[in-house]
């Protein structure tokens, strides 16, 4: 008997309940479409880390007081947009959980350079604000992680001044004489790192990334104290986590001095929340990666930006190569933890946005985001990824035209941050408004996506097991959790592709769970057809 599922947009001829809103996270006067295809609803409720994430860069997604820069108070607006609360409603995204860049008082944009760590700038709001946020967020069984930047501070952080202060005056036995790395004497500078000199003294302190970001010392045990508190403080207001930045840079230079860092504070977390979701970024090869899984997982460089596997594989260049990967990262990575797993994603605010590398247009996009949703661990998408907004450092070489405002399309008055000259000839002409209005947008495709994810836990959290696939543009993997299996395949080629199931497992995969892509998926027997950059799930009868 031959089984057909249509493509996605046979798929949403079925999603058609209107709904107008113009309420805190639907833009105003927009139409969005609930999604109410029976297959992508689902009992099942995430209580564990294997979440799809959003990460925001919180001064570019919703301002909500007029001043032109996002804020805490704009996200709490939006969290309709986000998440509804209902997994099964079709109305949200449905995001498991949000990253918020940096929130800390600072006098910088995009706030890396942190002057005080309890306080949240008052550009963002207060803490009550995101003590708000959080309470709501957990109403909707999201979890909220804010970007923790600790292996420096800002230069006007009082701390540095008192640093600097001590130094000039010869104090060693201030509390804050050794509380940044540093060194006697320009001949005395480690090669390979920098230091900037402290006026008034022949000392030097540690600046790695520039002068304006002096590097606390790990070394000093009161230094090791004031993170955990910072991290406490957090905690107990009501965060889940943290997202690391900048970990291989502790001790710059010393990966194992480093992970063994990063080892301990990750024990003296976990100690306070058991549960607790932490990733920490270091931009380096899986080898240098690796190192670090020890203590919390990390994010997946090896993937993303317009050279990573997802983006080769969504071309058409190894889809089963990149399957194959994910299974032996995933073997490597549970030796050196028994929890970790993989945290994918194609692009976050350091880099250049993935519409500009995998074009909507032709499906690559589409194709991407089968790939790395339809995966294990815990994706992480970048804000505005959902609509195909655009953004590059350009000839003005800067990140500020990586982290553009969220082109919402009402009455938002969320504006661009200082420096950013992207041109409007390239942006993204189509705002949230007209795409939540759109049964066949970028925004639509991805709360589809979402909810089979949703539908089918299997695929985040099971045994992964990538096929066999001679084709390399076709390729997929198997998992398996509570006695339950999947099998997701991919087609990443402009023409249709078949295969027999029975030569790549011999699971009896008879059901097609759902299918999502450019064309159609069918089911002859064990033959599975599979249209033009098109996937499927699949489910054992």
């Amino acid at each position: 008997m031959k089984k057909t599922l249509s493509s996605l947009l046979c798929i949403l001829i079925l999603c058609s309940l209107l709904l107008t809103g113009c309420g805190a996270g639907s833009p105003s006067g927009s139409k969005e479409y609930a999604l109410k295809d029976q297959a992508l609803k689902s009992d099942f409720i995430c209580e564990d880390n294997n979440r799809v994430f959003y990460e925001i860069f919180v001064g570019s997604f919703s301002d909500s007081d007029g001043d032109g820069v996002g804020d805490l108070r704009g996200i709490i607006n939006r969290m309709d947009y986000l998440n509804d609360g209902d997994p099964n409603s079709g109305r949200s995204l449905g995001v498991e959980g949000i990253w918020l860049s940096p929130i800390f008082k600072s006098p910088s944009y995009h706030k890396y350079d942190a002057t005080d760590y309890y306080t949240i700038d008052p550009a963002f709001g207060t803490l009550d604000d995101l003590r708000e946020l959080c309470e709501l967020c957990h109403e909707r069984n999201v979890k909220v992680i804010i970007d923790l930047a600790i292996n420096h501070t800002g230069e006007l952080c009082s701390w540095f001044g008192a640093f600097k202060l001590a130094h000039r005056n010869g104090d060693t036995a201030n509390e804050y004489y050794d509380f940044y790395s540093w060194c006697s004497g320009r001949k005395n500078i480690p090669a390979g790192r920098t230091f900037s000199k402290i006026d008034g003294t022949d000392d030097y302190y540690e600046c790695n990334f520039y002068s304006g970001m002096p590097e606390l010392n790990f070394d000093n045990p009161a230094v090791r104290d004031e993170v955990i508190k910072i991290a406490k403080f957090y905690l107990d207001l009501g965060l889940d986590g943290f997202r690391f930045d900048a970990v291989k840079y502790v001790y710059f230079g010393d990966n194992a001095q480093s992970a063994e860092f990063w080892e301990w504070y990750a024990d003296e977390l976990r100690a306070m929340k058991s549960d607790i979701y932490m990733v920490g970024e270091v931009w380096d090869a899986d080898a240098v990666i690796e190192q670090y899984y020890g203590a919390l997982n990390c994010f997946n460089f090896t993937v993303s930006q317009g050279e990573g596997l997802i983006a080769k594989a969504a071309a058409g260049s190894g889809v089963g190569n990149y399957c194959t990967y994910v299974e032996n990262y995933l073997d490597t990575v549970s030796a050196k933890r028994a929890d970790a797993t993989i945290v994918p994603f194609i692009s976050n605010h350091d880099m250049d946005r993935a519409a500009g590398f995998l074009p909507v247009s032709n499906g690559r996009m589409q194709m991407a985001a089968n790939i790395y949703l339809l995966g294990p661990g815990s994706p992480f998408l970048y804000y505005g990824e959902e609509l195909g907004a655009k953004g590059s450092r350009g000839g003005s070489n800067t990140d500020a035209n990586r982290r553009l405002a969220m082109p919402w399309g009402d009455d938002d008055t969320i504006s661009d941050p200082v420096g950013a000259d992207y041109p409007e000839k390239n942006r993204l002409k189509l705002t949230a408004a007209e795409e939540l209005a759109d049964q066949g947008s970028l925004y639509t495709y991805y709360k589809t996506l979402i909810m089979i994810r949703h539908a089918n836990p299997e695929i985040a959290r099971g045994e992964y097991s990538a096929l066999d696939v001679s084709d390399g543009k076709l390729g997929g993997f198997v998992s398996v959790w509570e006695g339950k299996a999947v099998c997701v395949l991919h087609n990443a080629a402009t023409e249709e592709k078949s295969v027999d199931l029975a030569s790549l497992t011999d699971r009896g995969f008879s059901v097609i769970a759902a299918s999502i892509g450019q064309g159609k998926a069918s089911l002859d027997g064990t033959v599975l057809t599979l249209g033009p950059q098109t996937s499927v799930v699949l489910r054992e009868g």
